[in-house]
């Protein structure tokens, strides 16, 4: 066996070969190439998962940072946090899309995108204080890191994905890395845009001269892949949401109050999980399969996720605090998490359901409607209250569900072909 003598360079570089006098790439083809082989099926494997575990920290972080600094301030400072760390999770999940992660490549770089994660879920508390140089640089170094090994590892025509990742990576890094040295108010201006234009690129398909935007051929998307690593995402987001709440009763005394609480606390888990997966969580890649262009059906399915996940996190601090005083006085700002928590996950998952089905069910709009018509009146109610109102919300959602799904056959996913 001839060893190269670049060692992992060997595994980069796309091989090619000579057909009708012309070079063409063969990373597909060829056994050592990164790029997963052509019509391979493509099952998320335990480096993803392993992987994903990283944002059960990150979510439980972003929960506690949320409940610490309970304002206005604090929740726009967790948001903008939070698309920060999707957008590397989102990253990773398109790179196990396109490569291979049994290669040894893929494993280090994914691997190396962990332990970044971690590292910055650690200072995610004090991200916009005293450790914002630490976590823009460990952010911005990552994105830019990632976009280059797209650049390098991706053959062409995707290859140029990789550079227009990279100008736009090291654009939005150059604001993250000075607004860590900038006053607050500063600071929250320029990650905010750091943010937004990430967030716009994607949308707007990383428009960048002379390269013009990304086209389907640039960037062909495994359908089943994608829709899974999404659906463990959330999951993961749920187990975060079980994880808080659990701790947080075993930190209490097991009165009749605080156990109720629990116990309202674990329904709407689980309320949550079935609201998701009935139907669209469970059709979701074959939507992706059927659309004429899967990169446009994955910005809607991506921010339905994005919402549904903020939503989770938000709900763990209902949780936390409906646990720790169940019978105690409701202020704006704990109603608005008891309620806006799975608010947040119901516009998500009306978004969800509109990008598979191309409609949304009128249960979620109206549940939408009496979530926020409780508000008012849960403000002179103590938190146990509130927890068991929101948890017969989502039982009613559920329980219509079941009902459309005796009285309807089975709905398919909107045929986006042309």
């Amino acid at each position: 066996m001839r060893l190269h003598p670049f060692g992992w360079f060997a595994e980069i570089r796309p091989r090619r070969g000579v057909q009708n006098g012309r070079t063409q790439v063969m990373g597909d083809e060829q056994p050592g190439g990164l790029l997963r082989a052509p019509r391979e099926r493509q099952p998320v494997g335990l480096l993803e998962l392993f992987f994903d575990l990283a944002f059960v920290f990150a979510f439980t972080q972003l929960s506690r940072k949320l409940i610490s600094e309970l304002t206005w301030t604090g929740a726009y400072q967790t948001l903008v946090l939070l698309l920060s760390m999707w957008w590397v999770w989102s990253l990773t999940a398109w790179l196990t899309n396109r490569l291979d992660p049994r290669r040894p490549t893929v494993q280090a770089v994914v691997l190396g995108t962990m332990i970044a994660s971690i590292a910055m879920a650690a200072v995610l508390a004090d991200a916009f204080d005293g450790r914002s140089v630490v976590f823009a640089s460990v952010y911005a170094v990552l994105q830019i890191a990632m976009a280059l090994f797209f650049a390098v590892a991706l053959p062409q025509p995707e290859r140029r994905t990789g550079w227009r990742l990279l100008i736009w990576s090291t654009g939005t890094g150059v604001l993250w890395i000075v607004g860590s040295v900038t006053g607050d108010a500063a600071r929250a201006v320029l990650w905010t845009l750091g943010a937004a234009i990430n967030y716009a690129g994607f949308t707007l398909r990383f428009p960048t001269p002379p390269l013009g935007r990304i086209t389907a051929p640039e960037w062909p998307v495994a359908a089943e892949h994608m829709a899974e690593r999404h659906r463990q995402l959330f999951i993961i987001a749920l187990g975060e949401l079980i994880l808080v709440t659990g701790l947080t009763f075993t930190r209490t005394d097991y009165t009749a109050d605080r156990t109720g609480a629990f116990a309202a606390s674990v329904l709407t888990t689980v309320l949550l999980w079935r609201i998701y997966v009935f139907r669209a969580g469970e059709l979701l890649a074959e939507a992706i399969d059927v659309a004429a262009d899967p990169i446009r059906l994955a910005r809607p399915m991506a921010l339905a996720h994005l919402t549904m996940v903020a939503g989770v996190v938000v709900t763990a601090v209902g949780d936390e605090l409906v646990i720790t005083q169940p019978l105690g006085r409701s202020d704006p700002a704990w109603v608005a998490v008891l309620v806006g928590g799975p608010a947040l996950f119901i516009v998500g998952r009306a978004l969800l359901e509109h990008t598979v089905f191309g409609r949304v069910s009128p249960d979620r709009p109206i549940a939408l409607l009496i979530l926020l018509g409780l508000a008012a009146p849960l403000l002179f109610a103590p938190p146990l209250l509130a927890a068991v109102a929101v948890a017969a919300v989502l039982a009613a959602i559920v329980l219509s569900d079941a009902r459309d799904a005796r009285k309807h056959p089975p709905a398919a996913p909107r045929d986006r072909r042309p």
